[in-house]
C-alpha cells in the first residue's frame, strides 16, 4: 500500500494534505486543509482557507407521506434548514427536473403558551423554540407580515440562555 494520499485527501487550493474530519457543535462534518487553522476568538481562518463540508445524511422517520404513504425523511439543507420530505423524491440531473413525490414540510419553530403576561402589552407570553433549538419568550400577539417584511403586533422578545431555558423544559 502506498503512503501517497489520494486526490480526495489533498487540498485543491494549496496541495497540502487535508486534516482530520471534525464535527461542529451543530452536528455538521467538515475537513480543513492541514495548512489552515480556524481561530474561534477572531472567527477567522489563518493560512489556507479550504474547507470540505460533508452532506448530512437524511434520517428516515416513523411518519408516512400524506400524499403517497411512503416513509418521510428528515433532511438538512446545506444552509442548515431542516425539512421533512417524501423518501420517493429525487432529482433527474439529465432533464433537470424533480422526480417522485413532491411533498415537503419545512420545519420551523414551536410555541408553547406560558402562564406569564407580556410586560409591554399584558397578553400571554409563549415559549418559542427555533428550528435550531434556541429558545425565547415572546408576546403571543407578535407576528410577521411577509409581504411588507415587517413585525406586527407586540414586539416584546426575551432570548433565553440555556440555563434559563432549562426551567421551562417541563412545560414542553
Amino acid at each position: 500500500m502506498s503512503d501517497t494520499p489520494s486526490p480526495e485527501d489533498i487540498c485543491p487550493k494549496c496541495g497540502e494534505p487535508l486534516g482530520e474530519i471534525v464535527t461542529t457543535p451543530t452536528g455538521r462534518k467538515l475537513q480543513r486543509c492541514s495548512a489552515g487553522k480556524y481561530d474561534p476568538q477572531t472567527r477567522k481562518t489563518e493560512g489556507c482557507t479550504f474547507v470540505k463540508w460533508f452532506p448530512i445524511e437524511p434520517k428516515t422517520l416513523e411518519e408516512k407521506c400524506p400524499k403517497c404513504g411512503a416513509p418521510l425523511l428528515l433532511a438538512v439543507t446545506r444552509f442548515g434548514k431542516k425539512l421533512k420530505k417524501c423518501s420517493t423524491a429525487g432529482w433527474d440531473n439529465e432533464n433537470r427536473k424533480p422526480t417522485g413525490c413532491d411533498y415537503v414540510q419545512w420545519i420551523t419553530g414551536t410555541s408553547i403558551e406560558l402562564d406569564e403576561k407580556c410586560p409591554e402589552c399584558g397578553a400571554k407570553l409563549v415559549l418559542y423554540t427555533t428550528a435550531k433549538g434556541k429558545k425565547m419568550k415572546k408576546c403571543s400577539t407578535a407576528g410577521w407580515d411577509k409581504i411588507k417584511r415587517e413585525a406586527t403586533g407586540c414586539t416584546y422578545v426575551q432570548w433565553l440562555k440555556p440555563e434559563d431555558a432549562a426551567k421551562y423544559e417541563n412545560q414542553e
